[in-house]
């Protein structure tokens, strides 16, 4: 079997098991890279095969793009080969990151830095429902119930639907870009080119220039919005096991990363020596 024909596999067992676009994008790429590296035909691979291109390719990257690259092989080869070529391979540990999260200043003036209607549309619903990118793309006018005021995310990561809440502030502007997609024959909520599902890539373009517009010193990505609507959820003291539900955590401890970021409270506490001394 050759490359070509592997990777025609790949996409349809990754479409039948019903995966993100973007996991389907990232499992191909990562495979076609994989295979172009190591100049053999898929079925002649090896375990060192994959601990070379690693070595090579991949050991100066983060500890995440290594565990994404073996599960994009993994799943690869457990599906069209039947063979795990990495259940040998020690994963590396994942770092824990404290995510960044912007001030409500830093998101007003983001925003603000936003020129166009539909792009600043689009930021603000991803910061006012915790969206990732991949959720933001893939919504379609039908997945929102304007009389009940929620929208729905189906299939999120993880294969979970969950629901979030339109809030007043782009009611009537979400309405209206539902309202004129259905009217035009359109499959989502927001349009890429010929019709097409939005590429993410453009979305992270509009956060980050927005970013630098507003004079943000941080490093922002369109995740940063999701990570600060957890965050600002937290200050303003929702539980956190319903921020959770909201995020589509399947696990809590994902959920309590956010509270080691939510600052603002801690900030308030007064010092016991101020309190020794008044």
């Amino acid at each position: 079997m050759n490359k070509e024909e592997f990777l025609k596999k790949l996409e349809i067992e990754l479409k039948i098991s019903k995966n993100s676009p973007y996991t389907l994008k990232n499992y191909i790429k990562s495979n076609e890279l994989f295979f172009n590296f190591i100049k053999k035909d898929p079925d002649k691979v090896n375990e060192d095969d994959v601990k070379m291109y690693i070595a090579e390719n991949l050991s100066d990257r983060s500890s995440i793009s290594i565990i994404m690259f073996l599960a994009a092989i993994r799943y690869a080869y457990s599906s069209i080969l039947k063979n795990d070529l990495t259940s040998n391979i020690k994963r590396p540990k994942r770092e824990k990151r404290i995510p960044t999260v912007l001030t409500k200043k830093e998101l007003k003036d983001l925003l603000n830095s936003i020129n166009t209607k539909k792009s600043k549309l689009m930021v603000s619903l991803i910061y006012a429902a915790g969206l990732r990118v991949s959720e933001l793309i893939s919504l379609k006018p039908e997945n929102l119930n304007f009389e009940e005021k929620v929208g729905y995310v189906k299939q999120g990561k993880g294969k979970k639907d969950r629901i979030f809440n339109i809030p007043k502030f782009i009611f009537s502007k979400l309405k209206r870009q539902a309202e004129k997609q259905k009217e035009n024959s359109e499959i989502y909520l927001f349009s890429g080119r010929n019709s097409e599902e939005m590429s993410s890539r453009n979305i992270q373009k509009i956060v980050k220039n927005a970013s630098k517009k507003a004079g943000i010193k941080k490093e922002v990505h369109c995740h940063t919005l999701r990570h600060s609507f957890a965050t600002h959820l937290l200050e303003e003291g929702v539980d956190i096991r319903k921020i959770q539900e909201l995020l589509g955590h399947s696990d809590l401890s994902t959920t309590q990363i956010y509270t080691h970021v939510s600052t603002e409270e801690l900030k308030k506490i007064k010092s016991p020596l101020d309190n020794l001394m008044e």
